[in-house]
């Protein structure tokens, strides 16, 4: 009955994951199956862990964790059949959204391990966390004048400057002055993720998205309107300093063109956040059970206890 959402891998290639939120429960159940049913298995133990844990490509060998924790399933000894082993963590704390960059990866899995003398058994599982927000208190509009003195002038409004991933960022370019001859214009979605500290810092610039808002040349007074619908781009939620890891920052990239291809630009920071699903029957006990306690504890407004993680009972 669990939720799975897609996640993209190292490779670049899409795959279903089971979908969690912070404070839900992790249950589940592994199979040790023997091959020749006639052999004997010794073991020196059995056991489950639960891991979250951030590697940055650069650094390979270091798997830096966040999460750990260990059940043990099984004493040391020998099986002589195949045998089913339940398991279950309790209330895990998953701070951190599941994320996969150019230089980073942070992931939660479960690893079940048939501890042997020689070679040990060992099974990994991915899942994916998502972490949800509710509407943020102070959410003003992004107004400001730039130009180029004596030849452009122009005035820009974004509606808001924080964006759900389902948004729709709503503005308007005016145009006070024109004296060179623009071609076209267009708005870039910037994502920019910064791994490493000090000297060691990387910065990953990656356009996400395009979006074409003037074609020709404006007029002095002209006021162009922007609707970028942000549904349709594979965007995640603005992550700074992730367990003092990585970053991930969006930026919109207003870019003019003049008729000799000289890009004039101005960017600007914009804040996105993960709105959380009307809670459906689908969705797990303690996520509803957190929900109604959110329900029933906060005002309109208010910002959202950590460990929630579903958003209101279907109001918008």
């Amino acid at each position: 009955s669990r939720r799975r959402v897609e996640h993209k891998t190292e490779e670049g290639k899409k795959e279903k994951y089971f979908l969690f939120y912070d404070g839900e429960t992790v249950s589940g159940r592994g199979g040790l199956t023997l091959k020749n049913p006639n052999k004997r298995l010794e073991h020196q133990g059995i056991k489950v862990e639960f891991i979250g844990q951030i590697e940055l490509y650069y650094d390979r060998g270091n798997h830096h964790e966040f999460v750990s924790l260990v059940k043990d399933l099984a004493r040391p000894g020998e099986f002589t059949q195949s045998q089913t082993f339940d398991f279950e963590f309790t209330h895990v704390e998953k701070p951190y959204e599941s994320y996969t960059g150019q230089n980073v990866k942070l992931r939660y899995f479960l690893r079940a391990t048939v501890s042997r003398r020689l070679n040990d058994v060992v099974k990994e599982m991915d899942i994916v966390v998502h972490t949800l927000s509710t509407y943020p208190e102070l959410n003003s509009s992004i107004k400001m004048e730039v130009g180029i003195e004596d030849c452009l002038h122009i005035e820009f409004e974004y509606n808001k400057s924080k964006y759900h991933l389902k948004d729709v960022i709503v503005g308007k370019i005016y145009f006070l002055l024109v004296r060179i001859k623009i071609k076209h214009m267009e708005i870039d979605i910037i994502k920019r993720e910064t791994t490493g500290t000090g000297p060691n810092v990387y910065h990953e610039n990656d356009t996400i998205a395009k979006y074409e808002i003037m074609d020709g040349a404006p007029v002095r007074g002209e006021s162009i309107p922007i609707r970028l619908f942000l549904a349709g781009y594979e965007l995640t939620p603005t992550m700074r300093d992730i367990n003092k890891k990585f970053s991930v920052r969006y930026y919109l990239n207003l870019v003019l063109i003049d008729e000799e291809e000289r890009r004039y630009f101005k960017q600007q920071e914009v804040v996105l956040w993960r709105k959380g699903d009307i809670v459906r029957k689908s969705m797990s006990h303690q996520a509803a059970i957190a929900s109604q306690r959110f329900e029933g504890t906060s005002s309109h407004g208010e910002a959202k206890p950590p460990g929630q993680p579903a958003e209101n009972n279907g109001r918008q």
